[in-house]
């Protein structure tokens, strides 16, 4: 029997409200949200439905009666195809408000809980070129444009190297010019890939697992050292030392230039061995006079400049007299613990990854801080009462866990153990607003301010003081 198509077309809706993840919301004749990507608020719009649930639709913008005052000319030739920067088309200054907007609605409706006034969102000045690391990967069988789908043309050029297409893993779009990280990051690309086809390297296919080169890594930092990483499938001496030299020869600013032979099923690199083939394993990055050692794998906050704003937030809520006990916990490699510490008497950092408190240890080394000590380990099992009782009760708790938030028993032991404030910095306020709600019978919100990291997202970071009812 066949399936009823359940496909409707809406005709001239206005688009209301910016959501989660991106999408923009209309609101149908019978009363369910659609959610579309292909609009801003403030269009008037035919919307083409492609799923129906119980509660909203999914849809595309298939005609444009008007267009928004919202609207700004995207930059980027690969807008609408590329996976990223979503809110090109939308004005700065609205992406702002509607960044505002989802923190404010998630604390709210999700948290229920009291809160003060919310200051408004710190702005990147940096829109374009913010990122300090991109990835790009290699596939012999590039993602192709609508036009030359439906042109009678042979396509013969299949190699790209650029990024994952949303929704399909084994097809890379071609980038040509990303307005992400700043220069040279577009020229080593590019001039990886021209050698790449002149010197006949194969191009990795990730559905058969076959070629040559992989993907590629660019870190760049504030101090203005560079560090290229490209990821091998196979060994092949004569063509990897080619264009590694290559690469030397051509842009000689490289400080770190590395490479992986990774013929596993997945290109992630953190099982793998990291080779350095010319420079040092690693670059700086500088904050305050402080340096911190960025190698391969660390984890490192993408957008330098705004981290610094972040950090400043965090350690302005702490609001630190030079007495207090610190612990920061999902501490990474100890930024922020470093970042505070002259301004504590002690700080404990907690994190689970080996690699990241060993890079925290050494930061801290270099960096001549002596009162900061860090341990490894998973945060549920490390942060506990015997954990209290060997490093002391502290008097501030700074917590930066990933997107998913603190797990319940973290939470629990931070109410167990009741310091007098708790800063809470978090990638997701949904999951933060959940998290404090937990909190809320011992602990009142004082102070709330979201920080802009990504522009031309819809990603937005918030620090949240909490402070002992």
């Amino acid at each position: 029997m066949r399936k009823k198509n359940t496909k409707q077309l809406f005709e001239k809706l206005t688009v209301i409200d910016a959501g989660a993840k991106g999408k923009s919301v209309a609101k149908a004749p019978d009363g369910r949200i659609i959610f579309l990507s292909n609009a801003i608020p403030g269009d008037v719009v035919d919307i083409q439905t492609t799923k129906k649930r119980s509660a909203y639709y999914e849809g595309t913008a298939v005609v444009f009666h008007s267009y928004s005052d919202k609207r700004t000319q995207a930059v980027c030739e690969h807008f609408g195809v590329c996976g990223g920067c979503k809110w090109q088309h939308m004005a700065y200054e609205h992406q702002l408000y509607y960044k505002q907007k989802e923190v404010e609605n998630n604390l709210k409706r999700l948290g229920k809980i009291e809160l003060p006034e919310i200051t408004p969102i710190s702005g990147s000045e940096e829109h374009y070129f913010y990122r300090n690391k991109m990835e790009f990967s290699f596939s012999d069988s590039r993602w192709l444009t609508l036009d030359e789908i439906q042109s009678t043309e042979e396509i013969e050029d299949r190699n790209a190297l650029g990024f994952h297409i949303p929704g399909a893993w084994d097809k890379i779009l071609d980038i040509r010019k990303c307005h992400l990280q700043r220069d040279p990051s577009n020229a080593i690309r590019l001039e990886i890939k021209s050698f790449a086809l002149k010197n006949e390297m194969p191009f990795f296919n990730a559905r058969h697992q076959r070629g040559l080169l992989r993907s590629v890594m660019i870190r760049t930092s504030s101090t203005g050292e560079l560090m290229v990483v490209i990821q091998f499938f196979k060994e092949d001496v004569i063509k990897r030392e080619s264009l590694l030299n290559h690469l030397i020869q051509t842009f000689p600013e490289i400080t770190s230039l590395q490479y992986i032979i990774n013929g596993k099923g997945n290109d992630t690199i953190y099982d793998q061995d990291v080779i350095c083939f010319h420079g040092r394993d690693h670059i700086f990055e500088e904050m305050e006079g402080l340096k911190f050692k960025i190698n391969a794998k660390s984890f490192y906050q993408t957008n330098s400049e705004q981290a610094y704003e972040l950090y400043k937030i965090t350690r302005d809520f702490a609001g630190l007299t030079g007495n207090e006990l610190v612990y920061d916990l999902y501490t990474g490699t100890g930024t922020i613990a470093q970042f505070v510490a002259k301004n504590a008497k002690k700080v404990i950092g907690v994190e689970a990854v080996p690699e990241a408190i060993e890079d925290a240890k050494t930061n801290a080394q270099n960096n001549t801080i002596e009162n900061v000590a860090f341990f490894v380990g998973d945060m549920k099992n490390v942060f506990n009462q015997e954990f209290i009782e060997t490093h002391g009760i502290p008097d501030i708790i700074i917590t930066d866990p990933p997107r998913d938030g603190m797990h319940a028993d973290v939470v629990k032991q931070i109410l167990s153990v009741s310091p007098q404030k708790i800063v809470y910095v978090s990638c997701n306020s949904a999951t933060q607003a959940r998290d404090l709600a937990l909190m809320d019978s011992m602990y009142k919100v004082t102070k709330v301010q979201p920080v802009d990291m990504f522009p031309q997202t819809h990603h937005v970071e918030n620090v949240v003081l909490l402070e002992k009812r």
